[in-house]
């Protein structure tokens, strides 16, 4: 088995928070047509109007502005005031301009890897808003490389560990989304390290591949460094011998 070179992370609620604004955001948006409607049946609403504007407006926030703005519209059966889509819009512009937060053990974790592995980050979502939250966090510079997509897939995955890497079969990824950033790196033939959210978008959810050969599971990202020493030492010995 080949050792390990390249290392892929996700960006959104594995380096830093981001759903946690969406739902907050979500309640208020709930709260402004709880006169329309349950507030169940509004979430579920918005949820379906998400997943059929994916392929329209992709992820971020841009996209969870217009359908929200659309289910105010079915929902009041076209009724909605021009006062609750301008608070739609302005819940919006807090979203992005909100600062940026990072989920402990990142940089620590970052700064023990950079310089052993090529550190690329792998985030889908609005291009602008993306690259805000980069450079507002600071974290940069410890990544050789940035890759914005619209969408993770596995030849998404391929196409990246073969353009900043030794392919994917000497890559890992780390994400807290099954959907995203485990289940379609497998298929690519990666390693890949699921590192759960509190929060969750329904939309990422996936059965964990526990019978997975290249799949882990660790509680946070400080864990990481141990994990791959784990991984890594069957080469480390190699070497070692080879040396002596």
């Amino acid at each position: 088995m080949a050792a390990l070179t390249t290392i892929g992370f996700d960006a959104d609620d594995t380096l830093w928070q981001n759903e946690q604004f969406f739902r907050l955001t979500e309640e208020r948006f709930v709260a402004l047509l709880g006169g329309h409607g349950e507030a169940a049946e509004i979430s579920g609403r918005l949820l379906e109007a998400e997943k059929r504007n994916l392929g329209f407006y992709g992820f971020g926030i841009k996209g969870f502005v217009l359908s929200m703005i659309e289910t105010a519209i079915e929902i009041t059966r076209g009724q909605v005031s021009a006062s609750v889509i301008d608070e739609i819009l302005a819940a919006g512009r807090e979203m992005a301009a909100h600062p940026v937060e990072t989920l402990p053990h990142v940089t620590e974790t970052l700064a023990a890897l950079a310089g052993r592995y090529r550190l690329v980050l792998i985030t889908k979502g609005d291009l602008f808003d993306q690259e805000r939250k980069l450079a507002q966090s600071g974290l940069g510079d410890w990544f050789e490389a940035v890759e914005i997509v619209s969408d993770k897939r596995a030849e998404t995955y391929a196409r990246i560990f073969a353009r900043h890497g030794d392919g994917a079969g000497r890559a890992m990824m780390v994400g807290n989304s099954l959907k995203s950033d485990i289940v379609p790196a497998l298929e690519a033939g990666a390693w890949a390290v699921h590192v759960p959210h509190d929060l969750t978008w329904a939309l990422e959810h996936a059965e964990e591949p526990t019978q997975a050969e290249r799949y882990r599971r660790i509680a946070d990202l400080g864990a990481l460094p141990a994990l791959l020493e784990h991984i890594d030492s069957p080469h480390r010995s190699r070497r070692l011998l080879l040396e002596e």
